[in-house]
Order: structure tokens, then C-alpha cells, then sequence
């Protein structure tokens, strides 16, 4: 016999062909008609749904990241159109609708490139709030409250002017940015479009190839302390050397502006050149880091050895050392701040740190203390297949452990794979599976590809 959930939805698909059969639908069925819009998609029926929703709140349906279908297009211009669509009957599409969430969507031009990215959606986004607002104006007012759009923003310096408008914009829409995402914008517009942001709600500012360098950095974190909920800064290839004569100052800027954000729980600095200075920086901050990215930042014995024996170590649920030589002189600093964060460590990325099978003997007991790690970056170290093989072996007794990037061996040749590599290959990774089913981790992936499989967000951990 059919699960009960699914005579829902086959119910709900059959009714919602009826013309006309909306309006005579108990509000519980409208859940499953949004499933069913979603699946095939059905553009008329997403609309309708959105003019008639019977609760305040609609929010997309949410699916495990293999599953999960993008709405298309039309499906988004669908749900903008039905909510500003009675403003030209001067009444609300819905008596009950009062917050739309578009959150935690995936770029729907990987799965289809007639589908909107991430970035072309805020553009449509911020296009609908701007004709709601030029239509409220044309009507002389609107009736009722404006629906709220929580939505992730992803901005370049292309479409920052259309944003920094619809953010200012009086509607029937008006956004609300929960992750900010910024790229190669200057340090004027990144400023004006923070400014332009509603404080409430924003839990992440991602500012990334900005090249605001340190002075940009210090204009940007005064602006930050407005959003009380902010809890994740990233602020990847800001172009940060430490190392720069006249760099004192900014850093100190720098330090206290990370102190004055009192939410912060996750921050990266990635290939910022932080030789020394890791103390300074941190040192500050008002509660422990839960995530810290520090790939490719020049760090030294010095920098491990401060963050061993910070808070930090003890609450760190992701790490990313990327990029740093752990195999002379990092190493045991390296495998100490593994141990102190064995307790709470699940994502772990220590990509191109020249580890070879040699270091696996230390490496692997430091990693099985680990007994929460749910990802493993491995890419990019020289591990021959042997290595890659024993990488398996050790690390089996992590249960938990889902998601692992390895390297491809060193023994496979060059750069360009050839047909016997590509055979050796798949007989390495039956190896490795043979390994995981032995443990009972069938559902594990091993994998050598870094685009197929993404790592947990912060916020997923």
C-alpha cells in the first residue's frame, strides 16, 4: 500500500487539473500542489497557487541536494508576477501571504542553462520589486502590506546599480537579504549596497576577487556592525598582505572591527598573507570561531601554535589549511590543533599541503580521533595509490564520515591521463569501495573530482 504522503500528492495533482478547482481545495493540500508545480514544472499552476496561498508564510520546498530541482524561469517570474499582479486591481493577490522564501536555492543554470543562476536570479528579483514599486506609484498606492522576499543576493559590479535600486524600492515586494555574496565589486558600491541592506535577518556577508586590499577592509567593517544577526564573513582574495611596510595600523583597524561583530562564528581569509599575525587578528573576537578558512595564507609554526591553544580549538566544526607545507615544520603544530578539535571537527580541507604516504603513520590516528569528521579535502597532496588505499583503510572506523576528495596518485603518470591511467583508476576506486562496504560505509563517496561534489556550507554542519 502506498504511503499516505503519496495519496496526498497523486490527489493533489489529479484536483489541481480541474479548471477552476483551487478555490474548493482544503488549505492542507496546498503544500503537495506546490510539490507538484515544482516537479513537472507547471508554470499556470504555480501561479494560481501563489494568488489563492491560505498561509502567511510560503517558502519553497526544501530537498536533499541530489534531489533538489531549481524552480526554472518561469516558475520565478510565475511567483513575482501573481504577487504584483493586483496592484493593478488594487487589492492583495493573497489576503494571507505575507513572506516569500527563496532562500538556500541552488544555481539553476548547472542543471539546466534555460534556468536562471544564482546570479541572473537577483537580477529578476531585483527587477520585480523595482516595476512593483513603479506601479504603486502609477496607481497612486497600494492597498495592504508589501510581501517580504527572503532571499540569498549574489551582486557583481554589473548588476550592483539595479540592486542598490530595488533595495530602495516602495512596493508590493520588498527584499530581505538573509547571504550576501558580493564579487569584484569596488569599495564604494560594496559600501552603498551594505548600506542599502535591511540590518534585520542577514546572517552572511561573502565578499570575494573584491581587491579591497587592507584599507578597503578597514572602510567595509565598521558597516558590518549594523547587522546584529551577522554570524558568517568571508573575505576570500581581498588582497591582504600582512607583510606590507605600514601594514600595522590597518591591521589593528582590522582586529577591532572582527571584535565588534559580536555573532561571528565563521571566518575566512583565504590567500590573505597573515605571516605571524594570526594572534592579533583573532584575538579579539568576542566568542570561539565554529569555522575558520585560512587557505593559502602564509601561515607560520607561530599561527598554528596560537590557535592550539586558543577557544577557538575546542569549537572548531570546519578547518581549512589549504595550501600550507604540513610536512616539515607545520606538521606537528598541525596534528596538536587536531587533536584539541577532535571533539567537535566535522569538515576538515588540507588540499596541496605536500602530505605523502610517508606522513599517513602520524596523520591517520590524528584523523580517527576525529570521530565527528564528515568531510575530508585531500586533493592536491602526493599520495601514491598505496597511500590513497592505506588514506581509506585508516580512516573506516569514521562512521560518519560521507565525503572525501582525494588526490589523483602520483604514480598515474602525468598531467594528461592516458587509457592505462584511466583503468588504474577505476580499479583503485573499486578498491576503495570494497574498503568502505567492508566498514559498512556504503553510501561513503571517494571521489578525486572537486566540481561533482560540494563540502556543507557552515550553516549545514
Amino acid at each position: 500500500m502506498p504511503p499516505v504522503s503519496s495519496l496526498v500528492h497523486l490527489c493533489a495533482r489529479r484536483l489541481a487539473g480541474s479548471p477552476g478547482a483551487l478555490p474548493r481545495l482544503p488549505a492542507e493540500l496546498y503544500p503537495a500542489l506546490l510539490e507538484a508545480a515544482l516537479a513537472e514544472p507547471r508554470v499556470p499552476l504555480f501561479r494560481d497557487l501563489v494568488r489563492s496561498w491560505p498561509y502567511p508564510v510560503l517558502r519553497l520546498p526544501r530537498r536533499p541536494r541530489r534531489a533538489r530541482r531549481t524552480p526554472g524561469r518561469g516558475c520565478l517570474q510565475a511567483l513575482l508576477l501573481a504577487i504584483t499582479a493586483g496592484m493593478r486591481r488594487e487589492e492583495s493577490p493573497s489576503p494571507f501571504l505575507r513572506v516569500l522564501d527563496l532562500t538556500g536555492l541552488q544555481d539553476g543554470a548547472e542543471q539546466d542553462p534555460d534556468n536562471p543562476s544564482l546570479w541572473s536570479g537577483t537580477v529578476l528579483l531585483a527587477k520585480a520589486c523595482l516595476e512593483s514599486s513603479q506601479r504603486r506609484e502609477d496607481t497612486g498606492g497600494h492597498r495592504g502590506s508589501p510581501v517580504e522576499l527572503r532571499v540569498d543576493l549574489f551582486v557583481n559590479s554589473t548588476s550592483g546599480p539595479i540592486l542598490r535600486a530595488a533595495l530602495r524600492a516602495a512596493g508590493a515586494l520588498r527584499l530581505r537579504c538573509r547571504d550576501f555574496h558580493a564579487e569584484e565589486l569596488s569599495l564604494g558600491a560594496t559600501v552603498a549596497l551594505l548600506e542599502a541592506l535591511e540590518p534585520a535577518g542577514l546572517r552572511r556577508v561573502d565578499l570575494r576577487f573584491n581587491n579591497l586590499g587592507l584599507p578597503g577592509l578597514v572602510e567595509v567593517l565598521p558597516r558590518l556592525e549594523r547587522f546584529p544577526e551577522l554570524e558568517s564573513l568571508r573575505l576570500p582574495y581581498s588582497n591582504v598582505d600582512a607583510r606590507r611596510p605600514g601594514a600595522e595600523d590597518g591591521l589593528r583597524s582590522l582586529a577591532e572591527g572582527f571584535g565588534r561583530l559580536q555573532r561571528l562564528r565563521e571566518l575566512n581569509l583565504g590567500s590573505c598573507r597573515l605571516s605571524g599575525r594570526l594572534r592579533q587578528l583573532l584575538g579579539s573576537l568576542q566568542h570561539p570561531l565554529e569555522s575558520l578558512e585560512l587557505p593559502f595564507c602564509h601561515l607560520l609554526p607561530v599561527d598554528f601554535a596560537y590557535l592550539l591553544r586558543s577557544p577557538h580549538a575546542l569549537a572548531l566544526k570546519k578547518l581549512d589549511v589549504s595550501g600550507h607545507n604540513l610536512s616539515e615544520d607545520l606538521l606537528q603544530p598541525f596534528l596538536q590543533l587536531l587533536a584539541t578539535a577532535s571533539g567537535t571537527l566535522r569538515h576538515l580541507d588540507a588540499m596541496e599541503c605536500r602530505l605523502e604516504d610517508a606522513h599517513l603513520g602520524a596523520l591517520l590516528p590524528a584523523l580517527r580521533r576525529c570521530a565527528h569528521l564528515g568531510y575530508l579535502g585531500f586533493f592536491g597532496n602526493p599520495l601514491t595509490s598505496s597511500g590513497v588505499k592505506a588514506l581509506a583503510e585508516g580512516t573506516a572506523p569514521l562512521a560518519g564520515l560521507r565525503l572525501v576528495i582525494y588526490p589523483r596518485p602520483v604514480d598515474f603518470g602525468g598531467e594528461e591521463e592516458l587509457p592505462e591511467d584511466e583503468e588504474r583508476s577505476e580499479g583503485l576506486q573499486e578498491e576503495v569501495q570494497r574498503v568502505l562496504r567492508g566498514a559498512g560505509r556504503d553510501e561513503a563517496v571517494w571521489t578525486t573530482s572537486l566540481s561533482r561534489h560540494r563540502a556543507l556550507d557552515y550553516f549545514a554542519l
